[in-house]
């Protein structure tokens, strides 16, 4: 479930951040909406809090018949894992250390026409965007930290479709040690479950690169297929496994011919994965990357009935473990001298195997991951409702972007990406004059 194109209309704005210290940050006066703490900016409020209840009266309460309703998100979104079964990727016993800037600098960007124009700051983009989480972090030390609506650091936020490159990630590794010999081989090869079904015909390279051909429909209306996958795993509708994908078994074009997106490739990979290491997703990820880059927290992963993990969505971890893993990709794959994704994956992984133009929606495709357009080697992990990774290696600039937008077609989208984009623009320049 991805964040949708109304962020390609961001792409070619003029932007602008300017640094400076933050003595006349207006949120750090009495009165401002944040309270600061060792660098850590804090609201018990956000905007649209009508929405979503009071600070006094508690945010409402969710429970799984109701949690995707837009007045149950800050609660739903930041315990998906008590709502829903989950496995555990369990922390290791050493966090990787973040350094802080002295300072937090001061951020202003333009913000998109089609959502009201003008020029705005960082608080304004707090005060107009439901983000719960906001983290900004440069060459592993942190530049900004602020949490809405009552969260904080030790909340685990879900990452929707950001899981989706999770699991590509995590294939690498399984490539890398062997266990699946090749990604031209054909899901049913490690999946025999799904021997006779169009998933298992599918060869591995066209799942990471959605490009299967089955049937799928994906649009949020409720009644698309993504409702019926989601019923059918993590919503326990189906005893799990092969069960939860085999009512899509039609086919529309053959592998490796068109871009379509689908989070349904997404279980498959994660079913191939699960087999071919001969253990739980989550254990497998754990042990290969969670603990290695130094994750603070434990991470959870939501499951269907037979313990699979879903892969496509429901991933859960706090902040500053989501920026722990876009520091590792901006570093090449790397913690350190350990390389954590071999560099060769990686840039697999990061490459447009399908263009801007062919997806259609001001990113190409790589791996199970969002690709700029602008050919500088910089590339995004994306949820629906505002979950966002974005990387830049060239500039080791990571943005981590937590958040309840009210619909999965959410315009505001589009502002986040000009944030994003006005700060690596920022850096981009500061890289040149030196």
């Amino acid at each position: 479930m991805e964040r949708r194109g109304a962020c390609a209309a961001a792409l070619g704005l003029a932007l602008a951040l300017a640094l400076s210290a933050c003595a006349g940050d207006p949120a750090r006066q009495p009165g401002g909406r944040f309270t600061f703490e060792n660098g850590i900016g804090r609201a018990a409020d956000g905007p649209f809090m009508a929405q979503f209840g009071t600070v006094t009266g508690g945010y409402s309460r969710a429970n799984s018949s109701n949690w995707w309703g837009a007045a149950n998100t800050v609660d739903s979104f930041s315990r998906l894992d008590e709502i829903f079964s989950a496995s555990i990727s369990r922390r290791g016993d050493a966090a990787m250390p973040l350094r802080r800037a002295a300072s937090e600098p001061s951020i202003a960007y333009d913000r998109p026409t089609h959502i009201g124009g003008g020029h705005y700051s960082l608080e304004r983009y707090l005060a107009a965007n439901p983000a719960t989480g906001l983290m900004i972090v440069r060459d592993g030390e942190i530049l900004v930290e602020r949490y809405q609506y009552d969260r904080g650091p030790a909340h685990r936020l879900t990452s929707f479709s950001m899981a989706k490159t999770l699991i590509a990630l995590t294939m690498g590794v399984a490539v890398a040690e062997g266990h699946i010999r090749s990604i031209e081989d054909k899901a049913e090869t490690y999946a025999p479950s799904l021997a006779g079904t169009e998933y298992g015909r599918t060869p591995i390279r066209h799942l990471l690169t959605m490009s299967s051909g089955v049937a799928f429909r994906e649009d949020y209306t409720g009644d698309d297929d993504v409702a019926k996958l989601s019923r059918a795993s993590y919503g326990g509708g189906t005893p799990g496994g092969v069960a939860v994908v085999r009512q899509f078994d039609s086919r529309h074009a053959e592998p490796g011919q068109r871009w379509h997106y689908a989070s349904s490739e997404t279980f498959v990979l994660a079913m191939v994965l699960k087999q071919a290491v001969g253990r739980p997703v989550a254990d497998y990820f754990a042990e290969k990357i969670w603990r290695p880059i130094g994750a603070e927290a434990d991470a959870t992963w939501m499951v269907d009935r037979s313990g699979q993990e879903v892969g496509y969505m429901g991933f859960q971890a706090v902040l500053r473990d989501y920026a722990r893993l876009g520091v590792m990709l901006a570093n090449g794959g790397r913690v350190g001298d350990r390389q954590i994704i071999p560099a060769a994956w990686l840039a697999e992984t990061t490459r447009a195997h399908f263009s801007a133009q062919q997806v259609g929606r001001g990113y190409g495709y790589g791996f199970q991951t969002w690709i700029f357009p602008a050919n500088d080697g910089s590339y995004a992990l994306l949820g629906v409702r505002g979950q966002t990774l974005f990387v830049d290696p060239a500039r080791r600039l990571v943005m981590v972007h937590t958040a309840v937008r009210p619909s999965a077609r959410d315009p505001g989208g589009a502002e986040t990406v000009a944030l994003w984009l006005s700060i690596k623009g920022q850096y981009a320049r500061i890289a040149r004059a030196n």
